[in-house]
């Protein structure tokens, strides 16, 4: 793995902050399943991007594949850039929680 792909690991791993099993529980939840973007089967965006994280948060560095970096960096830009839209108030029972939550980023944590 190169210096760039590295980086991209350690970034994803800092910012997905929710382990396989509580995303695993988050993406079996309702609320899970209505925040985000509709995808083309119904299921949204993130929530499908949620099982895809699970499986990566599963794997060794050395097995990731150039595929999976690519969505390491989705996960990124995803997050960072829904971070910098944080809504004031109480999030606790918000969409935009719900759908970073999708993305493996828990906010309230």
């Amino acid at each position: 793995m190169n210096r760039q792909q590295q980086d991209v690991a350690t970034d994803f791993e800092r910012l997905v902050n929710m382990t396989p099993k509580e995303l695993e529980q988050w993406l079996a939840r309702a609320e899970s399943k209505n925040a985000g973007q509709p995808g083309g089967d119904g299921e949204t965006k993130g929530h499908e991007s949620g099982r895809r994280i699970v499986a990566l948060l599963r794997k060794n560095r050395s097995e990731y594949t150039d595929d999976d970096l690519a969505h390491m960096r989705r996960v990124r830009a995803y997050i960072n850039r829904h971070l910098a839209q944080r809504p004031s108030g109480d999030i606790t029972n918000t969409t935009w929680r719900h759908s970073l939550m999708n993305w493996g980023h828990d906010p309230a944590r």
